[in-house]
């Protein structure tokens, strides 16, 4: 690879005072600060500064320093003027400056739903997970649940070099075995909220990895929780509450705070610290929150992660929760393992009984005082007469004298659902039946409201208040079944799940897969009660949510134990083991379906199906990558080599002949037919792949097989046998799609050997110009 020339050191010392003293004097003009992380080319720091920090301080002297990086990114991030930061960037050692930008998290039975049995398969053969580390990236850490017990567990591995973080409530000594690091990082918000963004709320917040919100120790104890006996959420899903690695250590970065949300700036310097700390596995339900996806070079998460992934550690990320919408799908970068949600086989069944006896279906997790058993009570939509936002029961829009005593219907969206309950209540309200939109469909997750009260979907709500408008005096009631199992159709794609495709590149298929993420079992703060909200002063050692946050932890857990298992696997070769092997049919042996529309899903709805665990120990061939085939896709993207130095750690250079994107070494198989104006695009295109045997057989044959589903759309494969020996332990093939009739199409791609069956979808899309 060529590299970067740096700078003269003599040139660089006659320039820093230069540059300090036209700083200071831009600063002379009246300008709000704000917070930037600046990626810097570490190699060209003068020998006359003795570490890095000294030569970022010296880079301004009215720029605010915040956190240095020299770990997964090298830089730092500062609070200064947007003049400042212009000319900052301009030094030749800055190679990108990007905003700090705001983030929201994505917000029992699931281990036996993916196949894991106790003294069997992949928990036995990889100890649980008993010597990976995962590091979760969230809101923090309640550690004294019993998930986070360390009874039984043998020492920490030697490797680890984390550490436990003092703070208010939050003594060194809560770590154990178990929870082997705690840290939390709040330099930018602190910044943010000196210039006047969001603050942390101290009164309700924990200046230490003590989570407040919640989150955090759910996604922790469902990647990792201990075994724990007779749990429950208020007596819903009572079982043995577990993680899918329950052995596997656990390391909480508290990056994102109650309220306040997550700035990237913390978030970097959270991927940077577990790194360095020596984490295996990093999960992160975190996404942006302005519907944006930024490009790679431009978006921490994805800079974060590649620096994890090019030392080993596998990234597990959410997919985002604004599905069904096309193109919702975030965290995009292909060297991330994107997450979808899917239901599990396990339900909460509320029925809403009408005063003309019509018996409605729902879901709750109301566990209070139910609604007087064989009484009616009056059933009102403030929508009908007072307007969008008394329809959405929002905060100060229901009027008393309207809903005093009465069940009332309030649309879904716009507010937490929980949060809908509360207005309800507050303003007299017995109960409240909140009813999906067209978009929700009929997609249904369970909360514990705090008042009696279930969802419904969309058709179910339609008919509620058809009943409504033609009843003289409508009355209803609301009752409580508990859990049900066995539930089919299991999984079914949630409809919130973030969809394709792949708003950024197209020619990368995400999400990669999805993993059980409605109605999850897992431990809870005691800091506030099940809803979150602040005036909710119950309390429960679990809680159940829904979200691709609960799906990607699924996922950590997953890596965790065959990275246990396999330890010599890279994170790729661990996703392409979940990807091959994911399963694309439920509980019926019926195509997965689409909560949203009642139909077979596609692979922008699941990726390459749902998490499979009792295949993906032997997935017999795994489809590699390494940093270089990150590098070339970036290239063969149009990034020119300093904006690739931006994601990377080490300067690159690109070939004069660029790969297709397409042929990244990728799992899965995604094709784009760029139509030009005025001219029509290719009609076929030809993509490599090359895959890896890591079977116990070291002399197999393998074949492959092509399903196409969609209308006029070909697939060829040559050659027509990869034959691997104990000197052939790779082999490459070519795979020739033809468009189709439609704006996209979609097939299958299966290489088996009799005992395996390494599985690929492969979409094809037609991008027309924008106009």
């Amino acid at each position: 690879m060529a590299t970067l020339s740096p700078p003269p050191l003599l040139l660089l010392l006659l320039l820093l005072p230069t540059l300090t003293l036209t700083l200071a004097k831009v600063e002379e003009v009246v300008e709000t600060k704000k917070t930037y992380i600046f990626r810097v080319d570490h190699h060209s720091k003068p020998s006359i500064f003795p570490t890095h920090t000294h030569w970022y301080s010296s880079l301004s002297s009215t720029a605010d320093l915040l956190h240095i990086y020299d770990t997964v990114f090298h830089g730092f991030s500062a609070s200064l003027t947007p003049s400042a930061a212009s000319i900052l960037s301009s030094h030749p050692s800055v190679l990108s400056v990007f905003p700090d930008r705001l983030r929201r998290p994505h917000t029992t039975r699931s281990p036996q739903f993916l196949g894991l049995r106790n003294q069997q398969g992949l928990w036995s053969q990889s100890d649980y997970g008993s010597d990976v580390v995962i590091g979760v990236l969230d809101t923090g850490v309640w550690p004294e649940r019993r998930s986070f017990s360390d009874r039984n567990l043998g020492p920490v591995p030697s490797r680890w070099r984390g550490a436990c973080e003092l703070g208010p409530n939050f003594p060194p000594s809560l770590c154990n075995l178990k929870l082997v690091g705690a840290r939390f990082f709040s330099k930018g918000h602190d910044a943010a909220a000196a210039l006047g963004g969001p603050a942390i709320n101290e009164t309700v917040e924990f200046r230490s990895p003590r989570d407040a919100d919640g989150h955090g120790t759910h996604t922790a104890s469902t990647a990792a929780g201990r075994h724990v006996f007779q749990a429950s959420m208020s007596g819903y899903a009572v079982g043995v509450a577990k993680g899918v690695a329950p052995k596997a250590r656990i390391a909480a970065y508290k990056v994102c705070w109650k309220g306040a949300g997550c700035l990237d700036s913390d978030i970097l310097a959270g991927f940077d610290r577990a790194v360095s700390d020596g984490v295996d596995v990093i999960s992160v339900s975190i996404g942006g929150g302005d519907g944006v996806s930024s490009p790679y070079y431009l978006d921490p998460i994805a800079v974060g992660s590649f620096g994890a992934m090019a030392k080993g550690v596998f990234v597990s990320s959410s997919a985002g929760n604004d599905g069904p919408t096309p193109m919702s799908v975030t965290n995009l970068a292909p060297w991330q393992t994107t997450v979808g949600a899917g239901t599990i086989d396990r339900t909460f069944p509320a029925d809403v009984t009408l005063g003309n006896g019509k018996k409605l279906s729902g879901v709750s997790l109301y566990s209070g005082k139910p609604l007087a058993s064989g009484s009616m009570f009056p059933l009102v939509y403030p929508g009908k007469s007072s307007g969008l936002s008394a329809s959405l029961c929002m905060e100060n829009s229901l009027d008393p004298k309207l809903v005093m005593g009465k069940i009332v219907i309030c649309d879904r969206g716009s507010s937490p659902r929980v949060a809908k309950g509360m207005v309800v209540k507050e303003a007299g309200g017995v109960g409240m039946v909140l009813a999906n939109g067209i978009s929700n469909g009929e997609g249904l997750v369970g909360d514990a409201h705090v008042l009696p009260a279930c969802a419904v979907g969309s058709d179910e709500g339609d008919a509620l208040k058809s009943y409504i408008s033609s009843a003289p005096n409508p009355t209803a009631t609301i009752t409580f079944q508990g859990t049900e199992l066995g539930v089919k159709p299991a999984p079914v794609v949630a409809s919130f799940s973030g969809r394709g495709p792949n708003g950024l590149s197209p020619e990368i298929l995400k999400p990669d897969l999805i993993a059980p993420g409605v109605n999850i079992l897992a431990a809870w703060t005691a800091a506030v009660g099940p809803t979150g909200l602040d005036s909710d002063r119950r309390t429960t050692e679990f809680n159940i949510l829904s979200g691709t946050s609960m799906a990607c932890p699924h996922v950590s857990g997953a890596a965790a134990l065959l990275k246990s298992a396999h330890p010599g696997w890279s994170p790729a070769a661990v996703r392409s083991a979940m990807m091959t092997t994911a399963s694309v049919v439920d509980n019926r042996m019926q195509p997965v379906s689409d909560e949203s529309t009642g139909l077979a899903s596609t692979p922008f709805d699941l990726g390459a199906g749902h998490l499979n665990l009792q295949k993906a120990m032997d997935p017999g061939l795994v489809y590699e990558l390494t940093d270089k085939d990150y590098v070339d896709f970036m290239c063969g993207l149009g990034y020119d080599a300093k904006t690739i130095q931006v994601v990377t750690l080490s300067p690159v250079s690109c070939p004069a002949k660029r790969q297709m994107p397409e042929n990244l070494n990728y799992p899965s198989i995604s094709v784009a037919f760029f139509e030009t104006s005025g001219t029509e695009s290719a009609k076929s295109k030809a993509v490599i792949r090359t895959l890896t045997n890591v079977g116990k057989e070291a002399n197999v044959v393998y074949r492959p097989t092509v399903e196409v589903a969609s209308k006029g759309m070909t697939v060829t494969v040559k050659p027509r046998k990869l034959v691997f020996t104990a000197a052939v332990k790779t082999q490459s093939f070519e795979v020739t799609v033809a468009a189709g009739e439609g704006a996209v199409g979609f097939a299958t791609l299966t290489w088996s050997d009799g005992a395996h069956e390494v599985r690929s979808p492969i979409v094809v899309s037609r991008i027309q110009p924008l106009q």
